[in-house]
């Protein structure tokens, strides 16, 4: 496979230190529990919170819907749930990229009937090509309408992670 550069590791830093930033001046007083859905999410999730200047505590929740494809299954397990009580706690949920919106939408169903005070999701990827179901994202790093992404953090086939650029696979 061949892959296009979309998005450079220049990019990709400054538009993490500003998400970090916003969601600094917003949580200002607060003290947020991020929780990062992996594998993909660990490089950015690190990144962005370090761009953070408040105090947070974080976790992570592991789903997996794709497999060695391309295309989501449709069937979410959840593998890794998190650890810390997340009633009446501020909840940022870290994503790399929001595709269909099904697995997203379950994990927030799931942790908004635990009882936290908010929610609000953090994407590095707005993809909407195979969008199946709406997701509120409340900070976004890109838009982006279609392809195959990967590198930081986004593979094929646990492939392509390492690249710090992000590229579309053609």
């Amino acid at each position: 496979m061949k892959r296009e550069l979309l998005i450079s590791g220049t990019e990709i830093s400054s538009k993490v230190k500003e998400l970090g930033r916003r969601i600094s001046l917003d949580y200002e007083g607060k003290e947020p529990l991020c929780i990062g859905i992996l594998n993909g999410v660990v490089f950015f999730f690190a990144d962005l919170v370090r761009a953070m200047t408040i105090p947070y505590s974080i976790d992570f929740i592991r789903a997996a819907s794709y497999g060695s494809s391309m295309t989501s299954s449709g069937n979410l397990r959840l593998i890794k749930d998190v650890e810390i009580p997340i009633q009446g706690k501020d909840l940022i949920i870290v994503e790399d990229i929001v595709d269909t919106g099904h697995t997203l939408n379950r994990i927030v169903k799931n942790l908004r009937g635990r009882g936290p005070r908010s929610i609000n999701i953090c994407a590095l990827i707005d993809k909407r090509e195979r969008r199946k179901e709406e997701v509120p994202i409340d900070y976004c790093g890109f838009r982006v309408e279609s392809g195959f992404l990967v590198g930081y953090g986004l593979d094929y086939n646990e492939q392509y992670r390492y690249l710090h650029d992000i590229y579309v696979l053609t």
